[in-house]
């Protein structure tokens, strides 16, 4: 009796709360964007942008200023809400951003896991020595590093998939400076087209693809137009390699115990992602959480199969629970035994990223509370039709992160047929490669490639992306009939 008494009174607590998360039709927004709390608010997500914008000069995290300024344009919100006489409108509001933020944070989390476990097993770095060990000529490093990001990226995503290959050129390019620039700007450009035709590939295929409005299988109907985009850009950049033998190690490295299985959990976690959203219409993350499980549970097992092993120096791994450490005093350095932990593993994901998004969400959706994503609404897929508007959103991701961008689209909730959803998917995918610090792959490999692959080397070439980018939006148009 007691316990029933629990249940009711907890479902009488929680259930205010979660009506007003998810009731959206009872939102009725008041258009701020003339009030100066509205004008605050945008100048306030401005210069966090270009703190942003600036991460790679000023070396400020770029988590950091966008988490402050959602936290100050809600404030804001609040607060204009609440002078005219809504007290109501922006908390439930900010609850729903929140919510939506909460489904794909825990994606991601589970989806990163997954690829940093299968780091730690050595998965990547075994595959990578692999390509180095062949021998292969520079050119033929060149097509495999690119065909190889094209088809990682969408099972993995497209900033991983880059590092990997990237290490790879790097470390067959030696001093060949004009072979690293341009291996490097071939994978950023293969990494974001493979990730545009699948919804693990990147966090706006994602975002499209929890929302509803495209299918697992319609992604498909993007693989051409993807596969385009990089080939044209690729084929007039390999003129300039000057094909001879790479450099690099010649032992093999093998993967850890473990490995395959991991593998196998991960692409079965993708499967039952894909069937109960379609076939069940449960939502992607459950799934994902479910894998992640079943992973941790598997990550239980290593530890306590998998022999101690002893490092010197640095801690890797370390599970209180299940090992003893040994400190020897040898200078500066101590003998370490330890053992396989999935917990120090999903501390290695990337936070930066997640709490970054946290902010994009944040600030998008107190802008659009605000009423400023109606106004670039009308402007943009009322004023210039959906098709000229879906190609401007690729551009403006060159030039700012493709993740606000897209999620001002969704938050915009423009009317457009399946076909137009997937031409903005497609262009906010590959539109940031026009630029080196247009997506997350660049910027990596402009940290990985340090004074080699730069922003003006990238530049270089933008004219060839950019005739890629426009041959890649015209295999949609005529595939899909609106050309």
């Amino acid at each position: 009796m007691f316990s029933k008494r629990l249940i009711l009174l907890l479902l009488l607590f929680f259930t205010p709360h979660l009506s007003a998360a998810t009731g959206e039709g009872e939102i009725a927004l008041i258009d701020m964007t003339g009030s100066i709390f509205g004008i605050l608010a945008l100048v306030i997500f401005v210069i966090g942008y270009i703190f942003v914008l600036g991460e790679e000069f000023i070396h400020l995290r770029k988590s950091k200023p966008i988490m402050v300024a959602a936290g100050l344009i809600w404030l804001l919100t609040g607060i204009a809400y609440a002078l005219s006489g809504d007290e109501l409108t922006a908390g439930l509001a900010v609850r729903q951003y929140i919510l939506e933020y909460a489904e794909l944070f825990l994606f991601l989390l589970a989806a990163m896991t997954f690829i940093t476990t299968m780091e730690e097993r050595l998965v990547f770095a075994a595959l990578r020595s692999w390509l180095v060990v062949q021998s292969f000529s520079l050119r033929k490093i060149y097509w495999i590093t690119g065909l190889l990001a094209f088809f990682i990226s969408p099972i993995a995503d497209n900033l991983s998939t880059a590092l990997l290959m990237g290490a790879v050129v790097l470390a067959v390019g030696n001093s060949y400076h004009k072979f690293v620039t341009v291996g490097c700007i071939n994978i950023v450009i293969a990494a974001n087209a493979g990730g545009a035709f699948s919804p693990f590939g990147d966090i706006t295929t994602l975002m499209v693809w929890q929302k509803g409005l495209v299918q697992f299988e319609d992604f498909l109907l993007l693989f051409f137009p993807a596969l385009i985009t990089w080939f044209i850009p690729a084929f007039l950049m390999n003129r300039v390699i000057e094909d001879g033998p790479p450099s690099g190690e010649t032992s093999l490295l093998h993967m850890k115990k473990g490995a395959v299985t991991i593998i196998i959990i991960f692409l079965f976690t993708i499967a039952l992602s894909v069937a109960s959203h379609s076939l069940l219409h449960l939502p992607p993350v459950l799934s994902m959480m479910t894998g992640l499980g079943i992973l941790k549970l598997f990550g239980f097992y290593i530890s306590q199969q998998a022999p101690i092993s002893q490092d010197q120096g640095h801690i890797h791994h370390y599970q209180a629970e299940n090992m003893q450490t040994h400190e020897q005093s040898k200078g500066d350095h101590a003998d370490v035994i330890r053992r396989f932990n999935i917990f120090k593993v999903v501390e290695r994901s990337s936070w930066d990223t997640l709490m970054f998004f946290y902010g994009v969400v944040l600030c998008v959706g107190g802008l659009a509370t605000l009423g400023y994503l109606t106004l670039l609404s009308e402007f943009m897929y009322q004023g210039l039709g959906a098709t000229t508007a879906n190609i401007l959103v690729g551009v403006a991701s060159a030039l700012i992160d493709n993740i606000p961008v897209m999620f001002a689209v969704l938050s915009m909730e423009p009317d457009m047929n399946v076909q137009q959803w997937l031409l903005v998917t497609l262009t906010a995918g590959i539109g940031g490669s026009l630029l080196s610090v247009g997506s997350a792959a660049g910027i990596a490999l402009m940290g990985q490639a340090q004074g080699v692959y730069t922003f003006m080397s990238h530049l270089k070439w933008s004219w060839a992306i950019l005739i890629g980018y426009g041959s890649g939006i015209l295999t949609h148009l005529y595939i899909s009939g609106l050309l």
